[in-house]
C-alpha cells in the first residue's frame, strides 16, 4: 500500500514537471496581456497626459457609461451576433442534416461545403463588397435583369441594408464551419435509435424532435457559444466591407476599441473598453458551461 501511494505521488511530482513549462507559456501568452489591460484600464493614458500613465481610478468606466458611441457599437454588436448566430446554427443543422443522408458524391459536397469558412476573411469581406457595390454590384445586376429595380440599390450607403450586407456575408461564410461541427455529432447518434423508434410507429418529425435534437444539443451549445465568441469579437470582415460606416451603424466594440487605440491613442480608455468586453465573454462562456453541465447531469440521471 505505501508502494502504491509513493509511486503515485512521483506520477503526479512527473505529471506536474511535464506541465510546468506549458502552464508558465500560457500565463506569458494569455495571462500577462489580460493583467496588463486590467491595469492600464486604471490609468489614463492619452495625448493629454503626454502618453504617460496617470492613476485615475475606475474614471475610465464611469467615462464608459456616458460614451454614447460605445453604447451605439455595443448594440450594433449586439444585432450583429444575435442575427448571425442564429442564422447559421438554423442553416448549419439543415446543412448538417442533408449532408448526413447517404447520396452520390456525398463526400465532394462535404468537402466543397467547408471552402467559404477556410477562405481568408478579408478577402471575402472584399469580395461581398464588389458584390453589393450599387454600380457594379452583382446583387443590383440581378435584380435589374429581373426587373425588380430600376436603379442600383446603394446596400452599404444605408445603415440598415449595410448591417443586413454584413450579416449576410458573415453567415455566408461561417454556415459551413457549423453545419460540419454539427455533423460529427450526427454521426455519433445510433442508428439504433432511429430504427427502434420507427418500429413504434415514430415518423421523421417525431425522430427528429425526441431524438436528434437532443443528442445534438451538447454540439449546438458548443457550435453556438464558439460562434458567439467569433462574432461579438468580428473586426476584419466589417473593417474590409464598411469600415464601420454609413455613420457607425456597423461600428462594432472591436473597431471602436481600435480606432480609440490606434487612431486616438487613448490607451487606458482603451484598455477599460477591452476589459468590459472580456467579462461579458467570460460570463458568456461561464452560462453556456453551466447549461452543459447541467444537461450532462440530468441525461446521465445525476438530477
Amino acid at each position: 500500500m505505501t508502494n502504491l501511494h509513493t509511486l503515485r505521488n512521483r506520477e503526479q511530482q512527473t505529471a506536474w514537471i511535464l506541465l510546468i513549462p506549458t502552464l508558465l507559456l500560457l500565463l506569458f501568452v494569455f495571462g500577462y496581456p489580460i493583467l496588463r489591460a486590467f491595469w492600464l484600464s486604471v490609468f489614463t493614458k492619452n495625448l493629454g497626459t503626454e502618453l504617460q500613465p496617470v492613476f485615475s481610478g475606475l474614471d475610465n468606466y464611469v467615462r464608459m457609461v456616458g460614451d454614447g458611441r460605445f453604447w451605439q457599437s455595443f448594440w450594433a454588436t449586439t444585432v450583429f451576433t444575435t442575427a448571425s448566430v442564429l442564422s447559421e446554427l438554423v442553416l448549419g443543422l439543415l446543412i448538417a442534416l442533408v449532408l448526413n443522408q447517404a447520396f452520390l458524391g456525398r463526400g465532394i459536397v462535404r468537402t466543397a461545403a467547408i471552402l467559404p469558412w477556410a477562405l481568408p476573411t478579408a478577402l471575402i469581406g472584399l469580395a461581398w463588397a464588389w458584390i453589393f457595390n450599387d454600380q457594379f454590384g452583382v446583387v443590383n445586376d440581378i435584380l435589374r435583369r429581373l426587373g425588380l429595380i430600376k436603379i442600383g440599390i446603394n446596400w452599404l450607403g444605408d445603415p440598415t441594408l449595410a448591417m443586413l450586407a454584413v450579416i449576410f456575408a458573415d453567415i455566408w461564410k461561417t454556415t459551413p464551419f457549423i453545419s460540419i461541427l454539427l455533423l460529427a455529432g450526427l454521426q455519433s447518434i445510433p442508428k439504433d435509435l432511429y430504427e427502434a423508434y420507427s418500429v413504434d410507429g415514430a415518423n421523421v418529425w417525431q425522430s427528429f424532435r425526441n431524438i436528434t435534437l437532443p443528442l445534438l444539443l451538447p454540439q449546438i451549445l458548443i457550435a453556438a457559444l464558439f460562434r458567439f465568441a467569433q462574432a461579438f469579437g468580428i473586426f476584419d470582415l466589417i473593417a474590409v466591407m464598411t469600415g464601420g460606416g454609413p455613420g457607425g451603424a456597423t461600428e462594432v466594440v472591436s473597431l471602436y476599441i481600435y480606432s480609440t487605440v490606434m487612431r486616438y491613442l487613448d490607451f487606458g480608455y482603451g484598455a477599460a473598453l477591452v476589459v468590459v468586453t472580456f467579462l461579458i465573454l467570460i460570463a458568456a462562456v461561464a452560462i453556456a458551461s453551466l447549461l452543459l453541465k447541467k444537461y450532462r447531469a440530468k441525461t446521465s440521471g445525476a438530477i
